[in-house]
Protein backbone atom coordinates (compact mmCIF):
# COMPACT_ATOMS: atom_id res chain seq x y z
CA UNK A 1 0.00 0.00 0.00
CA UNK A 2 1.29 3.46 -0.92
CA UNK A 3 2.42 5.76 1.88
CA UNK A 4 -0.03 8.43 0.68
CA UNK A 5 -2.96 6.03 1.04
CA UNK A 6 -1.73 4.86 4.45
CA UNK A 7 -1.47 8.41 5.78
CA UNK A 8 -4.82 9.37 4.25
CA UNK A 9 -6.59 6.36 5.78
CA UNK A 10 -4.97 6.93 9.18
CA UNK A 11 -6.10 10.54 9.17
CA UNK A 12 -9.62 9.43 8.26
CA UNK A 13 -9.54 6.83 11.04
CA UNK A 14 -8.39 9.51 13.49
CA UNK A 15 -11.20 11.78 12.32
CA UNK A 16 -13.77 8.98 12.71
CA UNK A 17 -12.46 8.16 16.18
CA UNK A 18 -12.64 11.82 17.15
CA UNK A 19 -16.27 12.07 15.98
CA UNK A 20 -17.10 8.84 17.83
CA UNK A 21 -15.51 10.10 21.05
CA UNK A 22 -17.34 13.41 20.71
CA UNK A 23 -20.65 11.59 20.28
CA UNK A 24 -19.90 9.34 23.27
CA UNK A 25 -18.95 12.28 25.47
CA UNK A 26 -22.03 14.22 24.34
CA UNK A 27 -24.32 11.30 25.10
CA UNK A 28 -22.66 10.49 28.42
CA UNK A 29 -22.31 14.01 29.84
CA UNK A 30 -25.15 15.84 28.09
CA UNK A 31 -27.86 13.65 26.61
CA UNK A 32 -28.21 11.11 29.43
CA UNK A 33 -28.17 13.75 32.21
CA UNK A 34 -30.75 15.72 30.22
CA UNK A 35 -32.99 12.64 30.01
CA UNK A 36 -32.55 12.00 33.74
CA UNK A 37 -33.55 15.58 34.55
CA UNK A 38 -36.55 15.28 32.26
CA UNK A 39 -37.74 12.12 34.02
CA UNK A 40 -37.20 13.63 37.49
CA UNK A 41 -39.02 16.86 36.53
CA UNK A 42 -41.88 14.83 35.07
CA UNK A 43 -42.39 12.93 38.34
CA UNK A 44 -42.23 16.13 40.36
CA UNK A 45 -44.72 17.81 38.04
CA UNK A 46 -47.12 14.84 38.25
CA UNK A 47 -46.85 14.89 42.05
CA UNK A 48 -47.78 18.60 42.06
CA UNK A 49 -50.72 18.01 39.67
CA UNK A 50 -52.02 15.11 41.77
CA UNK A 51 -51.76 17.07 45.01
CA UNK A 52 -53.39 20.15 43.47
CA UNK A 53 -56.28 18.04 42.11
CA UNK A 54 -56.86 16.53 45.60
CA UNK A 55 -56.93 20.00 47.17
CA UNK A 56 -59.33 21.38 44.52
CA UNK A 57 -61.82 18.51 44.79
CA UNK A 58 -61.78 18.87 48.57
CA UNK A 59 -62.29 22.63 48.49
CA UNK A 60 -64.40 23.21 45.36
CA UNK A 61 -65.94 19.83 44.67
CA UNK A 62 -66.22 17.97 41.41
CA UNK A 63 -67.07 21.07 39.25
CA UNK A 64 -63.85 22.77 40.32
CA UNK A 65 -61.90 19.59 39.58
CA UNK A 66 -63.34 19.38 36.05
CA UNK A 67 -62.37 22.98 35.40
CA UNK A 68 -58.81 22.25 36.61
CA UNK A 69 -58.56 19.18 34.37
CA UNK A 70 -59.63 21.21 31.30
CA UNK A 71 -56.93 23.78 32.07
CA UNK A 72 -54.31 20.99 32.29
CA UNK A 73 -55.39 19.58 28.94
CA UNK A 74 -54.92 22.94 27.21
CA UNK A 75 -51.37 23.47 28.47
CA UNK A 76 -48.36 23.25 26.10
CA UNK A 77 -47.30 20.82 24.86
CA UNK A 78 -50.64 19.20 23.91
CA UNK A 79 -51.39 16.24 26.11
CA UNK A 80 -54.02 13.63 26.90
CA UNK A 81 -55.48 14.09 30.41
CA UNK A 82 -57.80 11.54 32.00
CA UNK A 83 -59.13 10.94 35.50
CA UNK A 84 -59.66 7.18 35.80
CA UNK A 85 -61.61 5.22 38.45
CA UNK A 86 -60.38 1.92 39.93
CA UNK A 87 -62.62 -0.01 37.53
CA UNK A 88 -60.78 1.71 34.60
CA UNK A 89 -63.80 3.82 33.77
CA UNK A 90 -62.96 7.37 32.73
CA UNK A 91 -64.37 9.85 35.20
CA UNK A 92 -63.24 12.79 33.07
CA UNK A 93 -61.17 13.36 29.94
CA UNK A 94 -60.00 11.17 27.06
CA UNK A 95 -60.55 7.41 26.91
CA UNK A 96 -57.66 5.03 27.66
CA UNK A 97 -56.50 3.62 24.31
CA UNK A 98 -53.17 2.01 25.21
CA UNK A 99 -52.31 -0.96 27.43
CA UNK A 100 -49.22 0.82 28.75
CA UNK A 101 -51.47 3.60 30.12
CA UNK A 102 -53.72 1.04 31.83
CA UNK A 103 -50.65 -0.58 33.42
CA UNK A 104 -49.38 2.76 34.74
CA UNK A 105 -52.85 3.51 36.20
CA UNK A 106 -52.96 0.08 37.88
CA UNK A 107 -49.54 0.63 39.47
CA UNK A 108 -50.61 4.03 40.72
CA UNK A 109 -53.80 2.63 42.27
CA UNK A 110 -51.78 -0.05 44.00
CA UNK A 111 -48.90 2.09 45.31
CA UNK A 112 -50.69 5.38 45.90
CA UNK A 113 -47.68 7.17 44.35
CA UNK A 114 -46.70 8.70 41.03
CA UNK A 115 -45.89 6.06 38.40
CA UNK A 116 -44.36 6.71 34.94
CA UNK A 117 -43.52 4.91 31.67
CA UNK A 118 -40.57 6.26 29.59
CA UNK A 119 -40.01 3.09 27.53
CA UNK A 120 -41.23 4.67 24.31
CA UNK A 121 -39.03 7.42 22.83
CA UNK A 122 -42.03 9.05 21.13
CA UNK A 123 -44.37 9.52 24.15
CA UNK A 124 -44.41 9.69 27.94
CA UNK A 125 -47.11 8.27 30.23
CA UNK A 126 -47.55 9.15 33.90
CA UNK A 127 -50.22 8.85 36.58
CA UNK A 128 -50.69 10.46 40.03
CA UNK A 129 -53.23 9.50 42.75
CA UNK A 130 -56.16 11.86 43.49
CA UNK A 131 -58.02 11.28 46.78
CA UNK A 132 -61.69 12.39 46.97
CA UNK A 133 -63.29 13.56 50.25
CA UNK A 134 -65.55 10.54 50.30
CA UNK A 135 -62.54 8.19 50.40
CA UNK A 136 -62.40 7.26 46.74
CA UNK A 137 -58.99 7.18 45.02
CA UNK A 138 -58.74 7.88 41.28
CA UNK A 139 -55.69 8.11 39.03
CA UNK A 140 -54.88 11.31 37.16
CA UNK A 141 -53.26 10.03 33.91
CA UNK A 142 -51.17 12.14 31.51
CA UNK A 143 -49.83 11.18 28.08
CA UNK A 144 -47.91 13.55 25.78
CA UNK A 145 -45.45 13.45 22.94
CA UNK A 146 -41.92 13.23 24.12
CA UNK A 147 -39.47 15.83 22.79
CA UNK A 148 -36.20 14.07 21.99
CA UNK A 149 -32.95 15.74 23.10
CA UNK A 150 -31.02 17.45 20.30
CA UNK A 151 -28.55 15.20 18.45
CA UNK A 152 -25.30 16.06 16.72
CA UNK A 153 -25.35 13.98 13.55
CA UNK A 154 -28.69 12.20 13.16
CA UNK A 155 -32.38 12.50 13.72
CA UNK A 156 -32.94 15.60 11.58
CA UNK A 157 -32.03 17.14 8.25
CA UNK A 158 -29.82 19.69 9.96
CA UNK A 159 -27.96 16.96 11.82
CA UNK A 160 -27.35 15.02 8.61
CA UNK A 161 -26.03 18.14 6.86
CA UNK A 162 -23.82 18.74 9.88
CA UNK A 163 -22.42 15.19 9.61
CA UNK A 164 -21.91 15.56 5.85
CA UNK A 165 -20.08 18.86 6.35
CA UNK A 166 -17.78 17.33 8.97
CA UNK A 167 -17.00 14.33 6.72
CA UNK A 168 -16.33 16.42 3.61
CA UNK A 169 -14.14 18.85 5.53
CA UNK A 170 -12.26 15.97 7.14
CA UNK A 171 -11.71 14.16 3.81
CA UNK A 172 -10.41 17.30 2.09
CA UNK A 173 -8.12 18.23 4.97
CA UNK A 174 -6.83 14.66 5.31
CA UNK A 175 -6.17 14.52 1.56
CA UNK A 176 -4.29 17.83 1.57
CA UNK A 177 -2.27 16.90 4.63
CA UNK A 178 -1.37 13.48 3.24
CA UNK A 179 -0.38 15.11 -0.05
CA UNK A 180 1.73 17.67 1.80
CA UNK A 181 3.59 14.94 3.67
CA UNK A 182 4.12 12.53 0.76
CA UNK A 183 4.83 14.85 -2.19
CA UNK A 184 8.39 15.63 -0.95
CA UNK A 185 9.04 11.90 -0.59
CA UNK A 186 7.82 11.38 -4.15
CA UNK A 187 10.22 14.08 -5.39
CA UNK A 188 13.05 12.42 -3.50
CA UNK A 189 12.17 9.10 -5.10
CA UNK A 190 12.19 10.64 -8.57
CA UNK A 191 15.57 12.24 -7.89
CA UNK A 192 16.91 8.92 -6.60
CA UNK A 193 15.77 7.12 -9.76
CA UNK A 194 17.39 9.77 -11.97
CA UNK A 195 20.63 9.44 -10.03
CA UNK A 196 20.46 5.64 -10.32
CA UNK A 197 19.95 5.99 -14.10
CA UNK A 198 23.27 7.81 -14.35
CA UNK A 199 22.26 11.48 -14.23
CA UNK A 200 24.90 12.55 -11.74
CA UNK A 201 23.79 16.21 -11.84
CA UNK A 202 20.42 15.34 -10.33
CA UNK A 203 19.44 17.46 -7.34
CA UNK A 204 16.26 17.73 -5.32
CA UNK A 205 13.84 20.56 -6.05
CA UNK A 206 15.31 23.72 -4.43
CA UNK A 207 11.94 24.49 -2.86
CA UNK A 208 12.13 21.20 -0.98
CA UNK A 209 15.56 22.06 0.36
CA UNK A 210 14.23 25.26 1.92
CA UNK A 211 11.93 23.36 4.25
CA UNK A 212 12.88 23.58 7.92
CA UNK A 213 11.73 20.12 8.94
CA UNK A 214 13.12 16.59 8.78
CA UNK A 215 12.16 16.21 5.11
CA UNK A 216 14.11 19.38 4.28
CA UNK A 217 17.12 17.95 6.14
CA UNK A 218 16.79 14.74 4.15
CA UNK A 219 16.66 16.69 0.87
CA UNK A 220 19.80 18.65 1.74
CA UNK A 221 21.59 15.46 2.77
CA UNK A 222 20.57 13.88 -0.54
CA UNK A 223 22.03 16.80 -2.50
CA UNK A 224 25.29 16.54 -0.55
CA UNK A 225 25.42 12.80 -1.24
CA UNK A 226 24.66 13.31 -4.94
CA UNK A 227 27.41 15.93 -5.20
CA UNK A 228 29.95 13.64 -3.60
CA UNK A 229 28.97 10.74 -5.82
CA UNK A 230 29.26 12.97 -8.88
CA UNK A 231 32.75 14.12 -7.82
CA UNK A 232 33.84 10.57 -7.06
CA UNK A 233 32.63 9.07 -10.34
CA UNK A 234 33.90 12.01 -12.37
CA UNK A 235 37.34 11.67 -10.81
CA UNK A 236 37.25 7.93 -11.48
CA UNK A 237 36.34 8.51 -15.11
CA UNK A 238 39.12 11.07 -15.49
CA UNK A 239 41.53 8.64 -13.85
CA UNK A 240 40.58 5.85 -16.27
CA UNK A 241 41.02 8.18 -19.23
CA UNK A 242 44.33 9.61 -18.00
CA UNK A 243 45.80 6.21 -17.17
CA UNK A 244 44.74 4.85 -20.56
CA UNK A 245 46.35 7.76 -22.38
CA UNK A 246 49.53 7.48 -20.32
CA UNK A 247 49.81 3.74 -20.95
CA UNK A 248 49.53 4.14 -24.71
CA UNK A 249 53.00 5.70 -25.12
CA UNK A 250 55.11 3.15 -23.17
CA UNK A 251 53.07 0.35 -24.73
CA UNK A 252 53.84 1.65 -28.22
CA UNK A 253 57.55 1.89 -27.37
CA UNK A 254 57.44 -1.66 -25.95
CA UNK A 255 55.93 -2.95 -29.20
CA UNK A 256 58.72 -1.32 -31.21
CA UNK A 257 61.34 -2.83 -28.92
CA UNK A 258 59.56 -6.17 -29.19
CA UNK A 259 59.75 -6.13 -33.00
CA UNK A 260 63.46 -5.39 -32.83
CA UNK A 261 63.96 -8.19 -30.31
CA UNK A 262 62.08 -10.67 -32.51
CA UNK A 263 64.40 -9.93 -35.43
CA UNK A 264 67.42 -10.73 -33.27
CA UNK A 265 65.86 -13.64 -31.40
CA UNK A 266 66.95 -17.25 -31.73
CA UNK A 267 64.48 -20.13 -32.10
CA UNK A 268 64.49 -20.77 -28.35
CA UNK A 269 63.43 -17.26 -27.31
CA UNK A 270 61.05 -16.59 -30.21
CA UNK A 271 58.01 -18.39 -28.61
CA UNK A 272 58.51 -16.31 -25.46
CA UNK A 273 58.55 -13.11 -27.48
CA UNK A 274 55.41 -14.23 -29.33
CA UNK A 275 53.67 -14.73 -25.99
CA UNK A 276 54.79 -11.26 -24.91
CA UNK A 277 53.42 -9.87 -28.18
CA UNK A 278 50.04 -11.53 -27.61
CA UNK A 279 49.78 -10.12 -24.10
CA UNK A 280 50.83 -6.70 -25.41
CA UNK A 281 48.11 -6.82 -28.07
CA UNK A 282 45.59 -7.79 -25.45
CA UNK A 283 46.70 -4.93 -23.23
CA UNK A 284 46.47 -2.56 -26.20
CA UNK A 285 42.92 -3.73 -26.92
CA UNK A 286 41.97 -3.25 -23.27
CA UNK A 287 43.36 0.29 -23.27
CA UNK A 288 41.44 1.06 -26.46
CA UNK A 289 38.23 -0.16 -24.84
CA UNK A 290 38.97 1.89 -21.74
CA UNK A 291 39.39 5.02 -23.84
CA UNK A 292 36.12 4.32 -25.65
CA UNK A 293 34.34 3.79 -22.33
CA UNK A 294 35.84 6.97 -20.88
CA UNK A 295 34.68 9.00 -23.89
CA UNK A 296 31.17 7.59 -23.65
CA UNK A 297 30.90 8.23 -19.92
CA UNK A 298 32.26 11.76 -20.13
CA UNK A 299 30.11 12.67 -23.13
CA UNK A 300 33.16 13.49 -25.22
CA UNK A 301 32.14 10.92 -27.83
CA UNK A 302 30.22 12.84 -30.46
CA UNK A 303 26.95 11.15 -31.35
CA UNK A 304 26.40 12.30 -34.92
CA UNK A 305 22.94 11.08 -35.70
CA UNK A 306 22.15 10.02 -39.24
CA UNK A 307 19.40 7.91 -40.72
CA UNK A 308 20.45 4.27 -40.94
CA UNK A 309 18.91 0.82 -40.97
CA UNK A 310 19.75 -1.15 -37.87
CA UNK A 311 19.02 -4.36 -39.78
CA UNK A 312 22.05 -3.81 -42.04
CA UNK A 313 24.34 -3.33 -39.04
CA UNK A 314 23.01 -6.48 -37.37
CA UNK A 315 23.49 -8.54 -40.55
CA UNK A 316 27.07 -7.33 -41.07
CA UNK A 317 28.13 -7.88 -37.47
CA UNK A 318 26.40 -11.27 -37.32
CA UNK A 319 28.16 -12.43 -40.51
CA UNK A 320 31.60 -11.50 -39.12
CA UNK A 321 30.83 -13.08 -35.73
CA UNK A 322 29.57 -16.29 -37.39
CA UNK A 323 32.80 -16.57 -39.41
CA UNK A 324 34.88 -16.34 -36.25
CA UNK A 325 32.53 -18.60 -34.26
CA UNK A 326 32.73 -21.45 -36.80
CA UNK A 327 36.45 -21.74 -36.16
CA UNK A 328 35.53 -22.60 -32.55
CA UNK A 329 32.75 -25.01 -33.38
CA UNK A 330 30.00 -22.46 -32.71
CA UNK A 331 27.44 -20.67 -34.86
CA UNK A 332 25.50 -17.41 -35.13
CA UNK A 333 21.96 -17.79 -36.44
CA UNK A 334 19.58 -14.98 -37.38
CA UNK A 335 15.95 -16.00 -36.93
CA UNK A 336 14.29 -12.78 -38.08
CA UNK A 337 15.48 -9.32 -39.10
CA UNK A 338 12.93 -6.57 -39.71
CA UNK A 339 13.86 -3.32 -41.35
CA UNK A 340 14.35 -0.84 -38.47
CA UNK A 341 15.27 2.69 -39.58
CA UNK A 342 16.77 4.65 -36.68
CA UNK A 343 18.56 7.93 -36.11
CA UNK A 344 21.97 7.34 -34.58
CA UNK A 345 25.70 6.94 -34.87
CA UNK A 346 26.69 3.94 -36.94
CA UNK A 347 30.07 3.42 -35.21
CA UNK A 348 28.47 3.46 -31.75
CA UNK A 349 25.57 1.20 -32.69
CA UNK A 350 27.90 -1.18 -34.48
CA UNK A 351 30.15 -1.24 -31.42
CA UNK A 352 27.20 -1.99 -29.15
CA UNK A 353 25.90 -4.86 -31.30
CA UNK A 354 29.40 -6.25 -31.85
CA UNK A 355 30.31 -6.23 -28.16
CA UNK A 356 27.10 -8.02 -27.17
CA UNK A 357 27.34 -10.54 -29.98
CA UNK A 358 31.02 -11.34 -29.45
CA UNK A 359 30.36 -11.71 -25.74
CA UNK A 360 27.63 -14.26 -26.54
CA UNK A 361 29.96 -16.16 -28.90
CA UNK A 362 32.61 -16.34 -26.16
CA UNK A 363 30.35 -17.99 -23.60
CA UNK A 364 28.01 -20.16 -25.65
CA UNK A 365 28.88 -23.83 -25.49
CA UNK A 366 30.56 -25.65 -28.37
CA UNK A 367 28.26 -26.92 -31.10
CA UNK A 368 25.59 -24.43 -30.04
CA UNK A 369 24.35 -21.34 -31.82
CA UNK A 370 23.93 -17.74 -30.74
CA UNK A 371 20.38 -16.70 -31.63
CA UNK A 372 19.84 -13.20 -33.08
CA UNK A 373 16.49 -11.56 -33.83
CA UNK A 374 15.53 -7.98 -34.71
CA UNK A 375 11.85 -7.02 -34.65
CA UNK A 376 10.04 -3.77 -35.12
CA UNK A 377 7.27 -3.47 -32.51
CA UNK A 378 5.15 -0.41 -31.71
CA UNK A 379 7.68 2.12 -32.91
CA UNK A 380 10.66 0.35 -31.30
CA UNK A 381 13.49 -1.77 -32.65
CA UNK A 382 13.91 -4.81 -30.37
CA UNK A 383 17.23 -6.66 -30.80
CA UNK A 384 17.58 -9.94 -28.90
CA UNK A 385 20.84 -11.87 -28.66
CA UNK A 386 20.87 -15.09 -26.64
CA UNK A 387 23.52 -17.74 -26.05
CA UNK A 388 23.59 -21.21 -24.52
CA UNK A 389 26.30 -20.65 -21.96
CA UNK A 390 24.38 -21.58 -18.84
CA UNK A 391 23.38 -18.04 -17.87
CA UNK A 392 24.49 -16.20 -14.75
CA UNK A 393 23.12 -16.09 -11.18
CA UNK A 394 20.01 -13.93 -10.90
CA UNK A 395 21.61 -11.60 -8.35
CA UNK A 396 24.49 -10.93 -10.77
CA UNK A 397 22.39 -9.78 -13.74
CA UNK A 398 22.28 -6.12 -12.68
CA UNK A 399 26.10 -6.02 -12.43
CA UNK A 400 26.87 -7.30 -15.93
CA UNK A 401 27.08 -3.77 -17.37
CA UNK A 402 29.59 -2.53 -14.78
CA UNK A 403 33.13 -1.96 -16.12
CA UNK A 404 35.57 -4.79 -15.27
CA UNK A 405 32.82 -6.81 -13.61
CA UNK A 406 33.30 -10.56 -13.91
CA UNK A 407 30.84 -13.24 -12.87
CA UNK A 408 33.57 -15.90 -12.61
CA UNK A 409 37.32 -15.37 -12.65
CA UNK A 410 38.00 -18.82 -14.07
CA UNK A 411 35.63 -18.26 -16.97
CA UNK A 412 37.16 -14.86 -17.73
CA UNK A 413 40.65 -16.32 -17.81
CA UNK A 414 39.43 -19.03 -20.17
CA UNK A 415 37.73 -16.65 -22.57
CA UNK A 416 40.12 -13.75 -22.25
CA UNK A 417 37.33 -11.34 -21.28
CA UNK A 418 38.12 -7.97 -19.75
CA UNK A 419 34.66 -7.08 -18.46
CA UNK A 420 34.36 -3.99 -20.68
CA UNK A 421 32.32 -5.17 -23.66
CA UNK A 422 28.85 -5.01 -22.09
CA UNK A 423 29.74 -1.77 -20.28
CA UNK A 424 30.63 -0.13 -23.60
CA UNK A 425 27.46 -1.52 -25.17
CA UNK A 426 25.32 -0.07 -22.38
CA UNK A 427 26.89 3.39 -22.68
CA UNK A 428 26.48 3.35 -26.46
CA UNK A 429 22.80 2.34 -26.21
CA UNK A 430 22.08 4.96 -23.55
CA UNK A 431 23.74 7.59 -25.75
CA UNK A 432 20.90 6.84 -28.18
CA UNK A 433 18.22 7.06 -25.43
CA UNK A 434 17.72 3.32 -25.68
CA UNK A 435 17.49 0.48 -23.17
CA UNK A 436 19.55 -2.66 -22.63
CA UNK A 437 18.68 -5.50 -20.24
CA UNK A 438 20.02 -8.95 -19.38
CA UNK A 439 17.94 -11.99 -18.36
CA UNK A 440 18.44 -15.72 -18.08
CA UNK A 441 16.57 -17.49 -20.86
CA UNK A 442 16.43 -21.07 -22.14
CA UNK A 443 19.68 -22.17 -20.49
CA UNK A 444 21.65 -19.09 -21.43
CA UNK A 445 21.91 -15.32 -21.24
CA UNK A 446 19.56 -13.07 -23.23
CA UNK A 447 20.57 -9.47 -23.93
CA UNK A 448 17.76 -7.26 -25.23
CA UNK A 449 18.37 -3.82 -26.77
CA UNK A 450 15.54 -1.40 -27.45
CA UNK A 451 15.80 1.70 -29.68
CA UNK A 452 13.24 4.13 -31.06
CA UNK A 453 12.61 3.76 -34.77
CA UNK A 454 11.88 6.54 -37.23
CA UNK A 455 8.23 7.11 -38.01
CA UNK A 456 7.08 7.24 -41.62
CA UNK A 457 6.64 11.00 -41.55
CA UNK A 458 10.06 11.59 -39.98
CA UNK A 459 13.58 11.62 -41.34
Amino acid sequence: MKLFLKIFLWFLAALGLMVGVMMFVTRTFQTEPMVSRFERNTRNQLTIYGGTATQIVTAEGEPGLRTFLNRLKNLEPPRQVSLVAPDNSVWSGDPIDEQAAADVIARTMASGQVETDFSNEERTIGAAPVDFPDGRRLALMFKWERSAPPTLFWGSTTAYFRLLGVLLTGVVLCYLLALYLTSPIRKLREATNELADGDLQTRVDPGLGRRRDEIGDLARDFDVMAGRIEDLISSQQRLNSDISHELRSPLARMNVALEIAKKKANPETLPILDRIENESNRLNEMIGRLLTLARLESGAEEVERVRLDLAEIVKDVAADADFEAQAKGKFVEISIVDSCPVMGSEPLLRSAVENVLRNAVKYTKERTAVDVSLKRENGHAILKISDHGGGVPEDELANLFRPFYRVGEARERRTGGTGLGLAIAERAVKAHKGTITATNYNGGLLIEIGLDTIKKNEG
